[in-house]
């Protein structure tokens, strides 16, 4: 495991920002095992080296001036903030757009030993969202969802009714099954009876599930938003670094993983800003990368240890790729 560093001396001006994200209680967790692994990284501090890929560039016309070249070769300093989300879907909407602003802005902390470092003034180089799944290894999601959400968060809430946009033909599909289904559940109960038996059943009214997920605000949002993180290279380098249990998945879920990680994909998005690495070249704007990784529950099989480990190397190798011009 790479060393944890505390920032005891202030955050340095070049430092690469990155922000953390575990989950609150929920459940049976009073204390949520992504929060275990992730806040002992609070206000701590990585090296990263450039990966030697970058340093020989593919491009060999690419013109790399003396000072790009000093930049690449020197170990980068990441400062590592953290932040507990609690397991709401109003949480998640009141939270992550802020984390986005410029300057990011911040809940209070439920606990005070997690106060918020000053936030970088153009906001955060990488942010990383980490949650709990069932018992086996740790999951890289590849997609955030936008609708489909039927499970009531921690405080017994649903995620927003969200209408979607008619489509007349699916709409007439949906109706004809729908009517249909109301059929087959009247078929199978007993009518009232008369002197010659059961009459026919009579055809209940189902009302239709609603869609849930994210509405106003969102609407110009894909139903699927993927991370532009390389997960399958990500994954490659954790199984070469010794890290066996990981795979990745197109499927977070449809709750507050999910949902949490949408929302961060979206924002994103709509807060694109210009890259401040190379002023003399004329870069084009870069959105935040985002990631979301699954933990299992403490020890099943991986120990809090081993989570915190596996978080260290993510972000050492995210941000190892952020050194590329």
């Amino acid at each position: 495991m790479p060393p944890i560093v505390q920032a005891t001396d202030g955050i340095d001006r070049n430092a690469l920002r990155v922000l953390i994200t575990g989950f609150g209680p929920f459940g049976k967790y009073t204390v949520n095992p992504s929060w275990l692994a992730v806040r002992p990284l609070h206000n701590t501090i990585l090296y990263a080296d450039p990966p030697t890929d970058l340093l020989s560039p593919a491009d060999q016309t690419a013109m790399i001036t003396d000072e790009m070249e000093e930049f690449l070769r020197r170990p980068q300093q990441i400062h590592i903030t953290v932040l507990e989300v609690p397991v709401s879907y109003q949480a998640v909407l009141s939270t992550v757009p802020g984390l986005y602003a410029r300057p990011p802005v911040f809940p209070r902390p439920r606990d005070p030993a997690y106060a918020i470092p000053p936030p970088p003034a153009n906001g955060y180089d990488f942010i990383f969202h980490v949650g709990v799944a069932g018992r086996g290894p740790l999951r890289i999601e590849r997609i955030g969802h936008k609708n489909g959400y039927r499970m009531k968060d921690a405080d017994g809430e649903y995620a927003p009714i969200v209408h979607l946009p008619k489509d007349p033909i699916r709409d007439t599909a949906d109706a004809e099954l729908e009517r249909m289904e109301r059929m087959l559940v009247g078929a199978s109960l007993p009518g009232p009876s008369g002197p010659e038996g059961p009459g026919p059943a009579e055809v209940m009214d189902i009302p239709p599930v609603p869609n849930r997920g994210f509405g106003k605000g969102y609407e110009n949002f894909a139903d699927e938003l993927s991370t532009e993180i390389d997960v399958p290279k990500l994954i490659v380098h954790l199984k070469e670094s010794g890290i066996d249990q990981v795979y990745s998945s197109m499927d977070a879920g449809h709750y507050l993983c999910d949902y949490i990680f949408y929302c961060s994909l979206a924002e994103a998005r709509r807060n694109v800003a210009p890259q401040e690495k190379f002023k003399e070249r004329s870069t084009p704007p870069k959105t935040t990368p985002v990631l979301f990784m699954h933990c299992p529950p403490v020890d099943q099989p991986l120990s809090t240890e081993q989570v915190t480990d596996a978080i260290q190397r993510v972000v050492l190798w995210v941000c190892g790729r952020l050194h590329q011009p």
